[in-house]
């Protein structure tokens, strides 16, 4: 779910991104495109330039030649016109313009145009400076009046603007991704129960709903699959039973009248041995297939590690221990009032496991170590062995999804078989499993969770 989180906000970051970008290339568009008008209009030779220096290089009397020079890089034509109306002098002005202008004709063309020509005043002592552009080169407004109240709230009026439209689109984003996230929500939720072979129940309507409809079969057909596995199991160990034990009862009977020596009490013997070998196989694929498919019922109980450690410990010795084996175990002080909430019976079997499976791999005798530490969040559990361990292809078998490929052709158990089943035991109690490559021996570390 966090992925997917990340996800949505990655994308409204690059979308927040790329409309800054769009904006940036929207500025740079606008000054390719402008800057020869603005560097024109607005520059050395716009109107209000132009009309300062004309003004400063004539009079009433007539115009100066840089002046005229200026008047004619721009095409502007210029007329001077006294207190009395009279033109005093022009400089390429249009034919059709009057000798004289009226009162009424000044306050015509001083609003911005005389003969739809835009045109640009200044006044002095002796009369009006009046430069003249080309038609449709400028538009001039006309009775323009601004309030100057309006004006200064204009730019707050935009950033309000501004800062209000981004609020809205910050909050529409936020439903729509919260809409979304209900929507999705169950549906990853769901496919990550898939993933995992568990059963997965979703309920989405809408235009989703087709996508919940396939989770929720496929789940069915998961579901039903994962029963019909576990009850062939539990079938098949349930019918190996008897005939398991009518080979064992036959085989303790031939051990029974035979001599020491004999072949057949070898052989009976042998028979005996990989019939227990089966038994116990049978009993630990029960355990695994019920676990896996959680139709294995835990019966949790607040138990003291140290005192389940040492009941496993002295049973095991007092079982029947040979001489090259030792068990010892040994219990941090910090760790030894530390108490886990599980299923004794089940951490029991873990331990006998992984204890067999050292046993088993070493027949020149090794020494087993059990060890108890307190973790920052919870606890440790060490079993290690100084005898032959794994290679590190050893390992990477060991690692099979399916606990059969731990299995040699005589049955002889792999260290795999009893990790992949204490792995299912420490997971159903939320632990972790793991069996690290040492350079002596073989070592599976449990931890858990307090």
């Amino acid at each position: 779910m966090k992925s997917y989180l990340n996800f949505l906000s990655k994308r409204l970051s690059s979308l927040i991104i790329r409309i800054c970008l769009l904006l940036l290339l929207n500025i740079i568009v606008y000054v390719i495109t402008f800057y020869g008008v603005i560097s024109k209009d607005y520059g050395v030779t716009s109107p209000r330039n132009t009309l300062a220096f004309i003004s400063e290089n004539s009079s009433i009397s007539g115009i100066s030649s840089s002046a005229k020079e200026q008047l004619d890089a721009i095409n502007v034509w210029a007329i001077f016109i006294d207190n009395n109306g009279n033109v005093a002098w022009n400089y390429a002005a249009p034919s059709e313009l009057p000798d004289k202008f009226s009162i009424n004709d000044v306050a015509i063309f001083s609003k911005g145009y005389l003969l739809d020509y835009p045109v640009f005043v200044d006044t002095n002592d002796d009369g009006l400076l009046l430069l003249g552009y080309p038609k449709d080169s400028y538009f001039k407004l006309s009775n323009n009046a601004f309030s100057i109240n309006a004006i200064r709230k204009l730019p707050v009026f935009f950033v309000a603007i501004l800062i209000l439209d981004a609020f809205i689109v910050l909050l529409l984003y936020y439903r729509s991704k919260k809409r979304m996230v209900s929507n999705i929500e169950p549906i990853l939720d769901g496919i990550e129960s898939l993933s995992k072979g568990q059963p997965a129940v979703v309920k989405v309507g809408g235009d989703l709903e087709e996508i919940s409809d396939g989770i929720n079969k496929a789940s069915q057909i998961i579901s039903r699959q994962n029963i019909a596995r576990a009850n062939w199991i539990a079938g098949v160990s349930h019918d190996i039973r008897t005939p398991l034990a009518i080979i064992l009862g036959y085989a303790d009977k031939i051990k029974s009248h035979c001599d020491a020596d004999s072949d057949f009490y070898k052989y009976s013997k042998i028979i005996g041995h990989n019939s227990f070998k089966i038994k116990n196989l049978v009993s630990d694929l029960n355990v695994v297939s019920k676990l896996q498919y959680d139709m294995q019922p835990l019966n949790m109980e607040t138990t003291r590690m140290s005192k389940l450690l040492r009941t496993f410990v002295a049973d095991r010795i007092n079982e029947g221990l040979e001489d090259k084996y030792t068990l010892t175990l040994n219990i941090a002080e910090e760790a030894e009032p530390l108490s886990l909430n599980c299923d004794s019976r089940l951490i029991n079997r873990a331990l006998s496991n992984l204890v067999n499976n050292s046993i088993s791999h070493n027949p020149e005798g090794c020494n087993i170590n059990i060890d108890l530490m307190s973790t920052e969040d919870g606890l440790k559990l060490v079993i290690r062995d100084d005898g032959v361990g794994v290679t590190e292809d050893q390992q990477k078998i060991m690692q099979k999804p399916h606990y059969m490929d731990s299995l040699d052709d005589k049955l002889d158990l792999r260290h795999g078989l009893g990790t992949i089943i204490v792995k299912e035991i420490v997971q159903a109690h939320g632990g972790k499993v793991e069996t690290p490559v040492v350079d002596n021996g073989y070592t599976t570390l449990l931890s858990f969770n307090l």
